[in-house]
């Protein structure tokens, strides 16, 4: 049986953001990780954010770059970080933003 099949393209699809390796402090208790758990987040909150923010800019405090977005939970964050090398970001805090 013969048929006709026709191919589409299938657009490829960027993420918002590179895959990035974002570096955790677990052992320090005054590293990232304890930093942020002061703020309720875990790491899996900053690093939903850091790889699909809604929205990116520079802190105005520090001059860091900050990303905002939604935790796997819900909440809106923003999370400021250092960019240590091309794709490779150390989260330095990131806190809920309420209404």
């Amino acid at each position: 049986m013969i048929t006709d099949e026709v191919m589409l393209p299938v657009p490829e699809l960027e993420p918002d953001m590179p895959y990035y390796e974002i570096l955790w402090n677990y052992e320090d208790e005054d590293g990232n990780v304890a930093h942020i758990a002061e703020h309720g987040l875990t790491p899996e909150d900053v690093n939903a954010v850091l790889m699909v923010p809604d929205e990116t800019g520079i802190s105005r405090s520090s001059g860091r770059p900050i990303a905002f977005g939604y935790t796997p939970d819900g909440r809106y964050i923003c999370v400021v970080y250092e960019e240590i090398a091309p794709y490779t970001l150390y989260p330095v805090t990131a806190f809920e933003i309420k209404d």
